[in-house]
C-alpha cells in the first residue's frame, strides 16, 4: 500500500518503521515542551497523509512512553479523507513533568483497513454467551 506524504514544514521528520515487519510507523515532536503531571497537549506532527478509503490511521502509544512515564495518548482517528495536519495529543498521568525535546518519539501511528458498518435499528438482539455481563462478568 503506497501512503503519501506531503510535509507542511522544512525540518518535519517523517512517520518512519523502526524495524522492518513493524505496524506502527514512530511520529516525532516538533517542538520542545515540558508536559506537566494531569496536562494535556496536542503536538502538530508537520505532515498530511492521503490513503486509500477502507483505511484508518490510528495514533497509538510507543511502548516505552506509558510504561517509564505515565505519557498515553488520547484520541486519534484520521479518516482516508481528512487532508490537514496530523497531530498527537498526549496526557501526563504520571506524577513528574515530562520533558519532550523536538525530534522526540511521541506516538506511532498504525494504518488499519476498515470495514464500514451498516447500521440496522433493532427491538430486540440476539441471545449471547454473555449477555449483558459487564467488567467482571467472568469473575476473577
Amino acid at each position: 500500500m503506497k501512503i503519501k506524504v506531503k510535509k507542511l514544514y522544512p525540518d518535519t521528520k517523517m512517520p518512519t518503521y523502526a524495524h522492518p515487519g513493524d505496524v506502527g510507523m514512530d511520529l516525532y515532536s516538533r517542538e520542545d515542551y515540558e508536559l506537566k503531571p494531569g496536562e494535556r497537549k496536542i503536538f502538530p506532527v508537520g505532515f498530511a497523509l492521503e490513503f486509500e478509503h477502507g483505511y484508518a490511521a490510528i495514533v497509538k502509544d510507543k511502548s516505552s512512553l506509558p510504561k517509564n512515564a505515565g505519557i498515553h495518548t488520547m484520541g486519534g482517528v484520521f479518516d482516508p479523507g481528512y487532508r490537514g495536519e496530523y497531530n498527537v495529543q498526549l496526557i501526563n498521568l504520571g506524577n513528574e513533568i515530562y520533558k519532550i525535546s523536538k525530534g522526540d518519539k511521541i506516538a506511532q501511528i498504525i494504518v488499519y483497513p476498515i470495514v464500514i458498518a451498516e447500521l440496522e435499528e433493532a427491538k430486540e438482539l440476539g441471545e449471547s454467551s454473555r449477555g449483558e455481563g459487564r467488567f467482571g462478568s467472568t469473575g476473577k
